[in-house]
Formats: C-alpha cells, sequence, structure tokens
C-alpha cells in the first residue's frame, strides 16, 4: 500500500508539472502571436475559411494556386491583403491553418489540399519560418508542385531544391533585419537554377504580412499598403511567367 500511496504522489506531481508547463507554454503563445491589423482582418472577410485553410479565389480563372505557409506566430489573417490581390488576377491563395501559428508543426499541411484539388496546379509560399518548412514538404514532393516562392526565408539543408527542376521566387526587403542575411546566402547552395531573385526597396520582414511592428526588426520606410502591392505584383508577374511555360 506504501508503494501505491508513493506511485500516486509521483503521478500526481509528474501531472501537475506538465500541466504548470503547459500553461506557461500557452501564455507564452499568446503573448508572443503577431496578430493581424484591423485593415487584413477585414480583407479576409473576403476569403473562404475552411478548418485547415483560408482561401482566397475570384473563381479560379487560373488552374495555379499558391499553398501558403505563414510565419512563425503570425495569424493567417495576416496575409489577406497580397492574398486578395494575387486572388484578384486569377491565382487562388490557401493560407494554412498552422497549429499554435507554427508551420514547423505542420510540415505536410499542404498535401491535403494538394490532393482535395487534383485539377489545380500548386505552387507552395512561405513566409520567414514558414518558407523554411514549405521547402522541407516540397523537397520530399517536388513532382507535385510547379515551383516555390520565398518571403524573407530559404530552404535549409532539409528542404534542398538544388538538384530539382523547380522555379524559384526569393522575395526580400532591405530594411529586414529580421532575417539572417548569413544562413540567407547559405542557402543559395540549396536554390535550383531556375530561381528569381527580388529586393522591395524600403520594406521590412513584418510588411510581407499585415501585423504590425515584429521584434528585432528595421524600420519601414514605405508603406504597408505600398509593400503589400508589390509583393502581389512580384508574385503574379512570376506566376504569369510559369502559365507561359
Amino acid at each position: 500500500m506504501k508503494k501505491w500511496a508513493l506511485w500516486q504522489k509521483i503521478i500526481g506531481i509528474i501531472l501537475l508539472t506538465g500541466i504548470i508547463l503547459f500553461g506557461v507554454g500557452a501564455i507564452y503563445v499568446h503573448q508572443s502571436t503577431y496578430t493581424a491589423s484591423e485593415v487584413a482582418q477585414k480583407q479576409s472577410e473576403q476569403a473562404t475559411h475552411e478548418k485547415d485553410y483560408d482561401l482566397y479565389s475570384d473563381g479560379q480563372t487560373s488552374k495555379l494556386s499558391i499553398i501558403f505557409y505563414p510565419g512563425a506566430f503570425v495569424t493567417t489573417e495576416s496575409y489577406s491583403q497580397w492574398a486578395t490581390q494575387v486572388a484578384s488576377a486569377g491565382y487562388s491563395v490557401y493560407v494554412l491553418h498552422m497549429p499554435l501559428n507554427l508551420a514547423v508543426f505542420s510540415k505536410d499541411a499542404a498535401q491535403e489540399v494538394i490532393e482535395d484539388s487534383p485539377e489545380e496546379r500548386f505552387v507552395l509560399a512561405g513566409h520567414s519560418l514558414g518558407g523554411v518548412i514549405a521547402s522541407r514538404f516540397a523537397a520530399e514532393h517536388s513532382k507535385e508542385i510547379d515551383g516555390l516562392i520565398f518571403l524573407a526565408s530559404y530552404p535549409d539543408e532539409k528542404g534542398t531544391l538544388k538538384n530539382t527542376d523547380l522555379s524559384v521566387l526569393s522575395m526580400t526587403a532591405s530594411n529586414d533585419e529580421v532575417l539572417d542575411s548569413t544562413k540567407y546566402y547559405q542557402a543559395k547552395d540549396y536554390m535550383p537554377t531556375r530561381t528569381t531573385s527580388v529586393e522591395i526597396k524600403g520594406g521590412n520582414h513584418a510588411e510581407f504580412g499585415s501585423y504590425g511592428a515584429q521584434k528585432g526588426d528595421g524600420s519601414a520606410t514605405i508603406s504597408n499598403k505600398e509593400q503589400q502591392i508589390k509583393i502581389s505584383t512580384y508574385i503574379v508577374e512570376w506566376l504569369d511567367s510559369l502559365e507561359e511555360k
């Protein structure tokens, strides 16, 4: 009986510790989350909200669509502005929902979208950590997609695309101080031959979405609206070039 009482005490301590850690983790995630601006939240009302993603579409005039992996701790609505603009050009955008707003917990989230829409062709895209995780999925499923778009991001060794024939659009911003420039340039070794790189002058890391200032980021010298327009313009021009091939 004494042994059983001891085990009960140990189990109780373990459960209590687990509850405390879960609570602390939940508080940290909540405090670290970047929520969409009022403008972005309003814009997101135009999306079709599904369990696993928000879909921005004008009725699918193109068979080429984007599956987007959000940045770490950034809510999906934060990408509604450029997503709506891209959709208005005929390219649907699926903005994935991630557990705890962290793509690292759901690398294969794109798979369900791909399987559910066999009539569509897909390009993966991601912002910051989201792009890294998207590249890992792409490395394992390169025959199922047409290319990738990196917004202030890059592939890592696990997501190397070097030996694929995929097309890549790599977009950065001149005032971005969150992106690790050393890792970014090292990652060029993991990029495929067909890579197009563009830089948004005056933009920063946070304005690849619409969620306000981000810790450690540089100050943008262009407005969020301007950066959103530049993002969508570059994306649409690049997608148009894929359509022509």
